[in-house]
């Protein structure tokens, strides 16, 4: 018998991927509501020289699945500047004047 605790079993889930959902949309600000039971993440994109963002994608989830993606998050965008360098918010001196999440 081990001595090592065991892992608990983390069940393998496949996931698929439908034709319309597999190229992605592009966004470039995320707007997140919330309430006691959900949290609520629009995904908008805002062309360029314009003024009008149109939501493509909304997200609703409980706050237990909000938290798991702010961890997730967080450790991806951990790993990602360790490969790759810092991500800026702002150019080298700069402020960030409008940001993208609201």
């Amino acid at each position: 018998m081990s001595d090592q605790p065991s892992k608990p079993h983390t069940p393998h889930v496949h996931v698929v991927v439908d034709e319309p959902v597999v190229r992605g949309s592009y966004v470039n600000m995320a707007r997140i509501f919330h309430q006691h039971a959900e949290f609520v993440v629009d995904a908008i994109f805002l062309p360029p020289a314009t003024n009008q963002a149109r939501v493509v994608s909304r997200l609703v989830m409980s706050p237990v699945h909000a938290k798991h993606l702010l961890r997730a998050l967080t450790q991806n965008v951990a790993r990602y500047e360790q490969v790759f360098g810092e991500i800026r918010l702002a150019p080298p001196g700069g402020e960030v004047v409008d940001p993208i999440l609201h």
